[in-house]
């Protein structure tokens, strides 16, 4: 697996002030690779000569190529995975404006240090229009935080979803929540269940994304100084309402661009907040809800499958779905 270094913040109460992840960190232009550069020159950011800020240069840190090849598809400017990466390269530069204090110690993103695999998923399984959105809140750390794909359990992600590419280091990273990328031997059970789910019903990917993505609204990971995952719930309510909206914006955005016609919030919070984000596009859009497949729900732990084959059912979505 690659490694290298990307940028993850460190808050240490008694020295630093609350901080923002806009920081005074550089990256050289050398140093980007190619198809990021080119999805950065298609959303107007500078790619000259020298050094460039972060905002404009997100996602930071060394971005190199998967040693010996290509990446298989680099996004094409006028393309709609193009677009969505754009996008999402904005909500990171407008995320970096943002400040964050106690409870926070780190704050991961693996749109940046896992750019390659994710950029990988976007551009191999966004490649048109989508009828169905799935939407899930921030990243698990041994889910997206490993391998840059939504609910990313890392055997189904290399194995069935066929994603790859190099995971780089966060600058600094936690010793309880180690970055391993593909090599990370902790299996997400939200993940696996949610993907294993939809591997058994499609059986190929294809037949999943012909008509449906999988997305977070929010692509950072909270960490406390003990190492324990904070949701974005935990912030403090003037924080999380800075952080939520500037996801809400982004993603109207795009549900706009993919041309979603429904989006489906994994677990409550989820739901919620997209009902809120999407309110001006209703009835256009329709928000639902599916039960979060998380090994802490009582109800998910007494067969989520089943369960959300009856949802889905309901919803009307198992024709698009079936084999």
């Amino acid at each position: 697996m690659g490694r290298g270094h990307s940028l993850c913040l460190l808050l240490s109460y008694s020295e630093i002030p609350p901080f923002s992840l806009r920081k005074s960190f550089q990256v050289k232009n050398e140093m980007i690779s190619p198809g990021l550069r080119e999805v950065m020159i298609s959303q107007g950011h500078t790619t000259g000569a020298g050094d460039m800020a972060a905002p404009q240069a997100f996602p930071l840190g060394p971005l190199h190529e998967p040693s010996g090849a290509q990446m298989e598809s680099q996004p094409c400017l006028q393309s709609l995975a193009g677009g969505f990466l754009g996008e999402e390269l904005r909500l990171n530069a407008e995320l970096s404006q943002l400040q964050f204090s106690e409870p926070v110690g780190i704050i991961y993103n693996p749109v940046e240090y896992a750019w390659e695999p994710h950029r990988n998923y976007v551009t191999r399984y966004c490649q048109g229009p989508k009828e169905v959105l799935f939407l899930g809140m921030n990243p698990g750390p041994f889910g997206m935080a490993q391998t840059g794909v939504p609910f990313g359990e890392v055997n189904i992600v290399r194995d069935w979803l066929g994603i790859g590419g190099p995971v780089l280091t966060p600058s600094q990273e936690h010793p309880k929540r180690p970055v391993l990328g593909l090599e990370c031997p902790q299996s997400e059970v939200s993940g696996a269940r949610f993907w294993g789910f939809f591997r058994n019903l499609c059986g190929q990917p294809e037949v999943f994304f012909r008509h449906c993505f999988v997305h977070n609204l929010c692509p950072l990971l909270f960490l406390a100084p003990s190492g324990r995952n904070l949701t974005p719930a935990e912030l403090p309510a003037k924080q999380r309402e800075q952080l939520l909206g500037v996801c809400d914006s982004a993603l109207r955005r795009q549900v706009q661009l993919l041309g979603v016609r429904l989006v489906v919030g994994v677990g409550r919070v989820a739901e919620q907040r997209a009902r809120r984000a999407l309110a001006g596009l209703m009835p256009e859009v329709q928000v639902e809800g599916l039960l979060h497949p998380s090994p802490r729900s009582p109800q998910a732990n007494r067969g989520w499958e089943a369960l959300a084959k009856e949802r889905l059912n309901e919803l009307g979505l198992l024709p698009l779905l079936m084999k």
